[in-house]
């Protein structure tokens, strides 16, 4: 909420006090503020006359302007393409100080000039407050403005502008006078509100139009009507007013309505009475029904949309926007004001929807009932006065609305115990007349009565929090807790998933955390399960609609947003939970995810980086099944791998022949980048037992190593040919693969065999005997090729 000073000097006498120091008191109170700061610090600028305006010779666009300024007349050259005789402008005169710099005498086009002939925009203004006149040329002030005088003061921009920051409870300060009520406790001063003089009642009106509300999601609607207004601009008050607190001035009378918004805190809307006719009808909207709003766009509404209608067509989207169909323009003779409370929810859901705006903030927020009412007698008022229109007798009304005050009743005691302060009955009742609340006293008890304006407090704690802001935080003397702390315990999975970490960390993996909400259509990626998904009914965006069921078409998105930044050598880690539905239970299971590209801090023997491949995130994978005590516990097959992976270079993960995710590259149709990914299930890995560590004496008995080489059919994996290779060789044989060369339809896989015996040195024709059978094995079962050479 942006607060004119001026604007608030209406209401409360701020007069005494620094702008500056105001602001700081408002904070002290719960009030956070973002910024004081003035409309213009502009100094030195005058009302000026232009008596004389030439052009330069030899000048496409220069003029040489003789300015009558009150006291003197000064000639200034000017290049404005508005610029002309006869016209008031803004005279800044030489030693003038504005956001560009200092006015200085000087020489152009070998011609003097003293002085600037200013726009709006270099006296600091946003070009969006601009009139139309005025736009790329220098501001023509009105006729009446005085020669001679201080064009701050005229224009009203001589204020100061505190910016608060509000909590979404704190709709009464959206409003001038809400503040004044605020700033009038703090300052221990009254407030003077306007004098209404205008009557509501009366009948004329429904000589001219007709009020139906058909729908529980209007409380209070109020009609009132206006003849004969004159369009024009509004009053430089009003416009700079307006300016302050970040709405751009129209005309009068669409400006009124917005200073009553800022005034009162009541939205309002106006009606051309001609384009709408005899009849307003409130609504709910059918589906897809269309209408064009103020801003020229087309709106699809919904059933939970209210619309204002003519009885047939939408003409205003209630609570948001009004309608382009019915809208205030400069042939407008005739005004219908609409003043009313609308379904905060509802609003909030169509503003989120379809448009966001001054008024539905409010809406969202709860209004004030009486304020309702203040605010369509004060919109009355400013219409006849500075739009010199005829007010119809009489207002149409259709009240639902709760007015009657909140009374809440609360003891001295709970005050002093929850505030840790002992206040005497005089400080709580000093802080409920400061606030204007009406209150009693019976013994212990204060029987306080809450104005309509206040919606935000309704039980005992609300009171506490007045009584402790107003009567100052800073009276109150702090105190360090005390009691006794117990050691907590670890949750055996935080353990679990901390020591990962540490693991992870230390192989070269970086850690990232991303959002748990991801788009709906990432949701079946990487992942072949069919299981009822969560979505969330309000979510922030089209891309966090649904709780994620896999973390790596997130890390992809990470991936992709350092490869962005010429980053090209990933290695990093997540270990986050999965959502989904079982048999309308709610599950939550602990995932790992790892993706890896570019490459890794490993040098070959001519000192370059290796490349990333399947084996690199493979040996990664198997540190960590190893170091959770999996080694030799967990295989791979390549059985129903999901679209999202590359057909061949991927493959399930198994521990125990239970299946614990899926590693490999990316199909190159989702990402063409050679990203290498892994993702397993925490959940099911510790529940698997694990045996404690065994130390085993190391054999002192010689090893003999053997090679051998296969031409397979390339479909075979490896680790079926190593497990042949134990099987028939038995606990005094280990193998590994050391060379895979691709043959088109066949491939080459070397291994390389370990034999040793704990208990005996082998002999060289025991373990031939071993070896050829082995060869013998391999080539019969999988119909392999022995490589000679």
């Amino acid at each position: 909420m942006r607060v004119s000073t001026k604007f608030l000097s209406d209401y409360i006498d701020v007069s005494d006090i620094d702008y500056n120091d105001l602001a700081n008191r408002l904070a002290l109170i719960g009030n956070e503020v973002e910024s004081v700061e003035k409309i213009t610090t502009a100094t030195s600028l005058v009302v000026g006359k232009v008596l004389e305006c030439k052009p330069i010779p030899d000048s496409d666009h220069l003029h040489v302007c003789k300015v009558d300024i009150g006291s003197e007349t000064k000639q200034i050259v000017c290049g404005a393409p508005n610029v002309k005789e006869g016209i008031n402008v803004i005279v800044a005169k030489v030693g003038a100080t504005l956001p560009g710099g200092t006015i200085k005498e000087t020489t152009i086009r070998g011609i003097e000039s003293s002085g600037m002939l200013c726009s709006l925009e270099e006296l600091g203004i946003e070009s969006k407050y601009v009139p139309e006149r005025s736009k790329g040329g220098i501001h023509i002030l009105e006729s009446d403005a005085k020669v001679g005088e201080d064009v701050v003061k005229y224009l009203e921009y001589d204020d100061t502008v505190i910016d608060l920051e509000l909590t979404s409870n704190r709709s009464d300060l959206l409003n001038i006078i809400g503040v004044a009520y605020e700033v009038g406790a703090m300052l221990d001063k009254k407030i003077k509100l306007v004098d209404q003089t205008i009557k509501l009642d009366g009948t004329e009106i429904n000589d001219n139009l007709e009020l139906i509300v058909d729908t529980h999601n209007c409380s209070l609607f109020l009609a009132g009507m206006v003849k004969n207004v004159s369009i024009k601009e509004s009053p430089n008050f009003i416009k700079a007013r307006l300016m302050a607190s970040g709405i751009r001035p129209i005309n009068n009378v669409v400006d009124i309505s917005n200073y009553v918004m800022i005034e009162y805190g009541q939205p309002l809307h106006f009606y051309d009475y001609k384009k709408l006719g005899g009849k307003i009808q409130v609504r709910m909207a059918t589906d897809n029904e269309k209408l064009t709003t103020l801003d020229g766009i087309d709106r699809t509404l919904k059933e939970t949309d209210i619309v204002i209608t003519n009885g047939v067509n939408a003409v205003g989207l209630a609570g948001v926007m009004g309608g382009l169909s019915t809208e205030v323009d400069d042939d407008t003779c005739d005004i219908v004001i609409e003043a009313a409370i609308f379904n905060p929810m509802s609003i909030r859901n169509t503003s989120k929807n379809i448009l966001k705006s001054e008024a539905s903030t409010r809406f969202e927020r709860g209004l004030d009932p009486n304020r309702t009412y203040m605010a369509i007698s004060r919109a009355l008022e400013l219409l006849k006065k500075y739009a010199y229109g005829t007010i119809v007798d009489g207002i149409l009304v259709h009240d639902n609305s709760i007015k009657e005050p909140k009374v809440i009743n609360i003891t001295k005691t709970k005050i002093c115990t929850s505030l840790g302060i002992e206040l005497t009955n005089e400080d709580i009742l000093d802080v409920f007349r400061r606030l204007e609340f009406k209150v009693t006293k019976e013994e212990d008890t204060f029987t306080v009565t809450v104005p309509t304006r206040r919606m935000d407090i309704s039980i005992e704690e609300d009171l506490i929090e007045e009584v402790g802001r107003i009567y100052g935080y800073e009276k109150m003397n702090g105190t360090l807790a005390t009691g006794v702390i117990k050691p907590g315990k670890y949750d055996s999975m935080y353990k679990y998933i901390k020591n990962l970490k540490t693991r992870l960390t230390s192989i070269g993996l970086s850690e990232v955390i991303t959002y748990s909400l991801v788009n709906k259509n990432t949701i079946s990626m990487f992942t072949n399960d069919k299981k009822d998904l969560i979505t969330i009914l309000d979510p922030m965006s089209e891309e966090h609609t649904t709780m994620r069921y896999s973390i790596l078409p997130s890390l992809l998105e990470v991936v992709d947003y350092n490869l962005a930044r010429n980053n090209k050598n990933i290695n990093i880690f997540e270990i986050g939970k999965r959502y989904y539905k079982e048999d309308s239970n709610y599950k939550e299971e602990y995932l790992l995810s790892v993706a890896m590209l570019g490459s890794n801090d490993i040098s070959n023997i001519k000192n370059q980086r290796l490349n990333i491949d399947f084996y690199t995130i493979k040996g990664k994978l198997e540190n960590i099944l190893n170091y959770l005590g999996f080694n030799g516990r967990y295989s791979y097959d390549t059985n129903e791998i999901p679209k999202e992976f590359h057909p061949y270079q991927s493959a399930r993960i198994l521990v125990d022949n239970n299946f614990i995710g899926y590693i490999g590259l990316i199909n190159p149709s989702i990402n063409k980048n050679k990203i290498y990914m892994f993702e397993i299930n925490l959940e099911v890995l510790k529940s698997l037992k694990v045996r404690g560590i065994k130390a085993k004496e190391v054999s002192k008995y010689p090893s003999i190593s053997k090679d051998m080489a296969f031409i397979l059919d390339k479909n075979v994996p490896a680790g079926d040919i190593i497990k042949e290779i134990k099987k028939q060789g038995g606990k005094n044989v280990s193998a590994s693969v050391f060379d895979l060369y691709d043959m088109g339809d066949k491939k080459s896989l070397a291994f390389n065999l370990i034999f040793q015996d704990d208990t005996k040195t082998l002999l060289e024709e025991d373990v031939m005997i071993t070896f050829n059978k082995i060869i013998d094995t391999v080539v019969n079962k999988f119909n392999a090729e022995l490589r000679n050479k």
